[in-house]
């Protein structure tokens, strides 16, 4: 009986800040009615509403919107006399159209110049060609495929680089810059005989490090054409090998010297990688553990930069938030919170080899475990707590001294229920590739963050914060605006077993921008790019912080890098 849609061309349903757009609800009531419409944001609060009679039959009225307000929007649609709801579509449960409106923080951040390309911060796992998305999400790297078992799949010496050599879409859109990606073996170079990722070594190991010399020559030709401004190229050589290694320690080290030795050859600005393990720390089978077990065979010789997935406990979450374990009181648990994690991948980095860069290139949030997309599923207090959880891990890691993170994934996909920051509205269970989408209150949260956060070095986690309290100090490239992110988080309002997230929890805190005895003003971003003018005195801005993230930006970097401790081994973008 009714329906409702925010249509795009680009299939986002993503709206600039003060634009026009337009509500499309569509009837085909019994008998005259009216229409009772409204939009409400990620916590539910309702910000537009109204409605409109209709008559009996098919028709479709459009309502014309401009939005100063930023986020997301859930539209909601019924007819007074007839009732029904809206309908589910693919991923989205029924009863509600979503949409999202980006912030515009110029006003208040001003614009960043980059010195170099690679100083952009984000990244993104499935939205590969979709530049609409990516722009919307402020990313400005992705990952392309380079791997021998996809440019020579069927024999050696098949793949002859060539500065032609790239996807059209890179070609089209040199703002999105290449992690380029070698895990995989084919058939032929394959110990098993078949198809094989960073599970084994290759079989012809001479042969797999004058691949990897060709890849370096095509790396460094595409680069030199198309990224002038970028300053290295970035490899990454495994992809999870914890997952299933099954090929002997010496030659997991003899993989990565062959790739190493092969890609530096032909690329005097290589940046070689791994070893990208599910989980970033505090167990055998995380990075730090691969680091320490490999590196004292030799592996700190073959790598420039160390590269994680930032999962902290894969299937659990939102239950299970980054910050879940911060508050126990055996040391050993709370050093599996994603903060203690990259405390101790950054010390086991800084032993092994110092400062070097870190990379994260996946990490992302599902929904609860058990859940199944359905007709009532996800609910909207589920999808809060995905964005308010997704977000802040982001941050953690960022604050915790990597280069770069990269956002898992762009539409939900089959298999796994509920990683995607869009919804797929063409089919029930997601799709790989889809297009035809609209974004979840995630997908608004990242672009805020984006927009913060990109453009910025880490100054590090403000000390003297009390215990729930997390708060990381960031300053513009340029030696420009401090910008401080800062959210609570309590276990008592975040139940692991399933429930209700709350949505209101809250607590105080004083943060200090300024000098002791001075007072004036600072901007509040909220965690959906909303803006608003916070006084402080005596140098110190009183905040009311939520599980959702904040962002206060201020101008005195003397006291913002006095009061936070930079992380061991970050020297910046």
């Amino acid at each position: 009986m009714i329906s409702a849609d925010t249509p795009t061309t680009d299939g986002l349903r993503i709206f600039q800040n003060n634009a026009p757009f337009k509500l499309a609800i569509t009837t085909n009531s019994q008998s005259v009615d009216t229409v009772i419409w409204s939009v409400a944001d990620t916590n539910g609060a309702i910000k537009a509403q109204g409605s409109f009679a209709v008559s009996a039959g098919a028709q479709t009225n459009t309502i014309p919107c401009t939005s100063t307000w930023s986020g997301y929007g859930a539209l909601t649609a019924t007819l007074r006399a007839n009732g029904g709801t809206l309908p589910r579509s693919g991923t989205r449960p029924m009863g509600i159209a979503t949409f999202g409106v980006l912030p515009n923080l110029k006003p208040v951040l001003g614009t960043v110049t980059y010195a170099h390309q690679d100083q952009h911060r984000f990244g993104m796992q499935g939205f590969n060609g979709n530049i609409a998305a990516l722009r919307a999400l402020g990313i400005s790297w992705t990952i392309d495929d380079r791997q021998q078992s996809v440019m020579e799949p069927n024999g050696p010496n098949t793949y002859t680089p060539s500065v032609n050599d790239l996807d059209p879409f890179y070609k089209a859109n040199p703002d999105q810059m290449r992690i380029v990606r070698l895990d995989g073996l084919p058939a032929w170079n394959s110990k098993t005989g078949q198809y094989t990722d960073s599970y084994y070594a290759p079989l012809n190991m001479p042969e797999f490090q004058n691949f990897m010399a060709r890849v370096g020559s095509d790396t460094s030709l595409i680069r030199a054409a198309n990224y002038p401004n970028q300053q290295k190229n970035y490899y990454q050589v495994t992809w999870e090998p914890s997952l299933g290694w099954s090929d002997s320690d010496a030659n997991f080290v003899a993989m990565y010297k062959a790739a190493y030795e092969g890609i530096h050859s032909t690329d005097p600005n290589a940046v070689v990688m791994g070893t990208a393990n599910p989980f970033a720390a505090n167990c055998d089978t995380c990075t730090t553990g691969y680091l320490k077990k490999f590196g004292a065979l030799g592996l700190w010789n073959y790598i420039d930069a160390v590269s994680t997935h930032g999962y902290w406990n894969a299937g659990t979450y939102p239950a299970h938030p980054p910050e879940l374990q911060d508050s126990d009181p055996d040391p050993a648990n709370q050093a599996n919170a994603l903060d203690k994690q990259m405390a101790q991948l950054r010390s086991v980095m800084q032993a092994g080899k110092p400062n070097m860069k870190l990379f994260f290139t996946e990490a992302g949030a599902s929904y609860d475990p058990g859940v199944s997309y359905g007709p009532t599923v996800p609910s909207q207090n589920q999808l809060f707590a995905h964005a308010a959880v997704g977000v802040r891990a982001h941050i953690i890691v960022l604050g915790g001294g990597a280069q770069l993170t990269t956002f898992f994934y762009g539409a939900d996909y089959p298999g796994e229920v509920g990683y995607g920051t869009f919804f797929d509205l063409n089919n029930a269970q997601g799709a790989f590739g889809a297009t035809n989408l609209s974004p979840k209150p995630e997908a608004m949260a990242f672009a805020t963050m984006t927009r913060v956060l990109d453009g910025t070095n880490t100054l590090g986690r403000v000390t003297g914060a009390p215990s729930g309290t997390f708060v990381y100090a960031f300053q513009q490239l340029g030696n420009g605006k401090v910008v401080t992110a800062a959210w609570t988080h309590s276990n008592a309002q975040w139940p692991t077993s399933g429930g209700v997230y709350s949505q209101t929890y809250s607590t105080g805190y004083s943060l200090q921008v300024d000098s002791p005895g001075t007072s004036g003003n600072v901007k509040k971003i909220d965690g959906y790019g909303n803006t608003s003018t916070l006084p402080y005195t005596d140098g110190r801005v009183a905040l009311t912080l939520t599980e959702v993230p904040q962002y206060i930006v201020s101008n005195n970097a003397t006291i913002a890098k006095s009061n936070a401790t930079v992380p061991l081994g970050y020297t910046g973008q």
